[in-house]
C-alpha cells in the first residue's frame, strides 16, 4: 500500500476542500508512501519513501495478523457462547477475564508499549550515535538492567493475585450471589500478569526494533490457547476450561516472540551492573524513572477502570448482562483495534522524530495516523450502527445463545459504537504524550476526568436503562477524554492543527452517521441475515463514501484520488 501524495503542507490540495487541509497526502507527482512521515529538512529526498513504503508493508502485515487474531477472537467467544451461554457460568468467567484485560492493557497494549519502545528508540539511537565506549551495547545494558527486575516484579504481583483472588472477586462483583466460580477462574487467569508483562517487554523491543509481525501475531496465539482447551476440557472443567485456556493461550503469546527477541535483541548474563555500568543504563533508560512510570500507570489503569465500572455497575443487574455486554464490546470494538494498528506501527517513528527533536515531522505523522485512524474506525462504526442485529445473529445466535441473547447483544452493541470514535482517538493521541520522554500527568488528568464522568452517568442510568445505560456512560465518558487529549496534544507536545483534525473528523463522523442510517434502514428489507449482511457491506461503504464525498472530507477525496490513480496506472 503506498501512496503518490506530495507534503500536507506543500502540496496542492482537491478542489473544494480548502476550508479543511487534508490530513491524509493529497495525490501529486512525487512518489510517497501513504504512511510516511514526510521528510523532514535535511532528510535525503529517498529516505521518506522508502520508510513509507516500509510502514505500508508493516501495515499491510499487521493488519493480517490483527484480523486473524480477530477472526480467532470471535471463535473463542462463539465457543463460549455456545457451551454457557449468557449465564452466571459465563459471567463468573468474564469477571475472572477481567485480570487479563487489565493485564493486557497495562502490559501490553498501552502501559508497556509506551515506556519501553521510546526508551528501546533512544538505546538504539545511542548505539548507533558516535562517542559510546568501546564494547558498550546501550541496548544490552537496558536489557540486563531491566528485564530481570521486571520478571520478579510481575511474578510477585501474579502470587498475589491468586493468594487474593476472593478479595479481588469481592471488589468486582459484589452482587455475585455464588461467588466460588469466580473465584476459581481468577486464581486460574492470574499468571497473565507475569506471561502478559512478559510478552509486552519483547513487544515493545521488537517494535522499536521494526519488527512489528511477531508483535502483532500474539493474540492469534492467545485465543488458539483459549479455544483448544476449551474445546478439549468444557465437558469436564465447565467454564473453568475456558480459564485454563487463558494461561496456556498466555504462555503462546511469549514463545510466538521468543525466536525473534533472542535473534535481534542483544542479551547480557543476569547480574547487578557495576557501578559504571549503572551510571550507563540510566543515560540509556531515563524513561523507566519514576517520574514517567506514575503518569503512565495511572492514565492506563484509568482506562481500564471504564470495564471495571462497567461490571461493578452490571453486577447488579440480571443474571446475563455481564455476557450481554462483553459479547457487544467484542464486536463493536473491531473497528477501533484495526484503526490503531496504524498508530501502532508508526510510535516508533513518533518516538524518534521526538527523539532527534523533529517536531513537525512528529506533527505530520500524527495529523495523517489521526485521519486514517478516524476513516476506518467511521466506516466500522457505521456498519456496527446499521447491521448489529444481523452481526449478532451470525456470529453467535446458536447453542445456549438464543434469540433474546441476540436482541439484547446488538441493542447494546449500537449505543456503545457511538463511543468508538472517542476510545480510537485515546488509543491514538496518547502515544504522542509519551514518546518525548518527559513526564506528563496530562493524559491521566483526562483520563481521570473520562473516567468521572463514566461513574457518574453509570449510576445515573443504569437503574433506568440498564446495560444500555452503562453503555451510554463509557461513550460519553471515553468521548470527554478523547476531546480533552486532542486539545491538549497541539499546545503541550507535538503541535497539531487542532482545528483542522476536528473539522476533518467532524466530516467523517456525518459520513459515518448517514451511512449508520442507510443501513439501519435497508437491513431488514432481507431477511436471511447473511445476505443482509452481505448487501450491507456494499451499501454502508457506498453510502460511506459519497457522504464524505458531498461534505468535502479531505481523508475520503485523498483515499478515492489515490484509488483513481492506482487503478488508472494499473491499465
Amino acid at each position: 500500500m503506498s501512496d503518490t501524495g506530495t507534503d500536507t503542507e506543500t502540496g496542492a490540495r482537491p478542489a473544494g476542500v480548502a476550508a479543511s487541509p487534508p490530513l491524509l497526502p493529497a495525490p501529486g507527482p512525487e512518489p510517497e508512501g501513504l504512511l510516511s512521515p514526510g521528510a523532514a529538512p535535511g532528510t535525503p529526498s529517498g529516505e521518506a519513501p522508502r520508510l513509507g513504503s516500509f510502514l505500508a508493508r508493516a501495515a499491510a502485515g499487521t493488519a493480517v495478523l490483527t484480523v486473524l487474531g480477530a477472526v480467532l477472537g470471535l471463535v473463542r467467544d462463539q465457543a463460549i457462547a455456545r457451551y454457557f451461554g449468557a449465564s452466571d457460568a459465563s459471567d463468573a468467567f468474564l469477571i475472572a477475564w477481567t485480570v487479563p484485560e487489565m493485564a493486557a492493557t497495562l502490559l501490553i497494549e498501552d502501559g508497556m508499549a509506551l515506556l519501553l519502545v521510546p526508551a528501546f528508540s533512544l538505546a538504539l539511537t545511542r548505539r548507533s550515535a558516535a562517542g559510546e565506549a568501546p564494547g558498550s551495547d546501550p541496548v544490552r545494558d537496558l536489557v540486563a538492567t531491566t528485564l530481570p527486575r521486571l520478571f520478579l516484579l510481575l511474578a510477585g504481583g501474579a502470587a498475589l493475585l491468586i493468594a487474593g483472588a476472593p478479595w479481588v472477586v469481592g471488589v468486582l462483583a459484589p452482587g455475585l450471589a455464588d461467588p466460588r466460580l469466580a473465584v476459581d477462574c481468577t486464581r486460574l487467569t492470574s499468571v497473565t500478569v507475569l506471561t502478559f508483562g512478559i510478552t509486552g517487554y519483547f513487544s515493545a523491543a521488537l517494535r522499536a526494533h521494526r519488527s512489528f509481525l511477531p508483535p502483532a501475531g500474539v493474540y492469534a496465539a492467545y485465543n488458539l490457547g483459549i479455544i483448544g482447551m476449551t474445546l478439549a476440557l468444557h465437558a469436564v472443567w465447565g467454564v473453568r476450561a475456558a480459564a485454563v485456556g487463558v494461561a496456556v493461550g498466555s504462555v503462546l503469546m511469549i514463545l510466538t516472540q521468543l525466536p525473534v527477541f533472542l535473534r535481534l535483541v542483544p542479551l547480557a548474563r543476569p547480574r547487578l551492573p557495576r557501578f559504571g555500568e549503572a551510571r550507563r543504563a540510566a543515560r540509556t533508560a531515563p524513561l523507566l524513572g519514576f517520574a514517567v512510570l506514575a503518569p503512565v500507570v495511572l492514565f492506563v489503569v484509568s482506562r481500564q477502570s471504564q470495564v471495571l465500572v462497567e461490571r461493578f455497575l452490571a453486577s447488579t443487574l440480571p443474571a446475563g448482562a455481564i455476557s450481554h455486554m462483553n459479547y457487544a464490546q467484542k464486536v463493536a470494538q473491531m473497528p477501533m483495534v484495526l484503526s490503531l494498528m496504524i498508530c501502532t506501527v508508526t510510535f516508533p517513528v513518533v518516538a524518534q522524530a521526538m527523539a532527534a527533536g523533529d517536531r513537525e515531522k512528529a506533527r505530520l505523522r500524527v495529523e495523517r495516523d489521526l485521519g486514517l485512524a478516524g476513516t476506518v474506525v467511521l466506516l466500522g462504526t457505521a456498519v456496527v450502527l446499521g447491521y448489529a442485529p444481523q452481526i449478532i445473529e451470525v456470529l453467535f445466535q446458536r447453542g445456549a445463545f438464543d434469540a433474546a441473547d441476540t436482541a439484547s447483544t446488538a441493542q447494546v452493541m449500537r449505543v456503545y459504537a457511538l463511543g468508538l470514535l472517542g476510545h480510537c482517538l485515546v488509543g491514538a493521541l496518547s502515544r504522542p504524550f509519551f514518546s518525548s520522554g518527559r513526564p506528563t500527568w496530562f493524559p491521566a488528568f483526562a483520563m481521570g476526568t473520562g473516567l468521572l464522568v463514566t461513574m457518574g452517568a453509570g449510576y445515573a442510568l443504569t437503574y433506568r436503562f440498564g446495560v444500555d445505560g452503562i453503555a451510554t456512560a463509557n461513550a460519553i465518558g471515553i468521548s470527554t477524554t478523547a476531546l480533552l487529549l486532542l486539545m491538549g496534544l497541539g499546545t503541550r507536545v507535538v503541535p497539531i492543527r487542532t482545528r483542522a483534525v476536528a473539522l476533518s473528523l467532524g466530516r467523517l463522523t456525518g459520513a459515518s452517521l448517514v451511512a449508520g442510517a442507510a443501513g439501519w434502514a435497508c437491513a431488514p428489507l432481507v431477511p436471511d441475515p447473511v445476505l443482509s449482511l452481505a448487501a450491507g457491506c456494499l451499501l454502508v461503504p457506498s453510502a460511506f463514501f459519497l457522504t464524505g464525498l458531498a461534505l468535502r472530507s479531505p481523508e475520503v477525496v485523498s483515499l478515492l484520488a489515490l484509488t483513481r490513480r492506482r487503478f488508472l496506472d494499473g491499465r
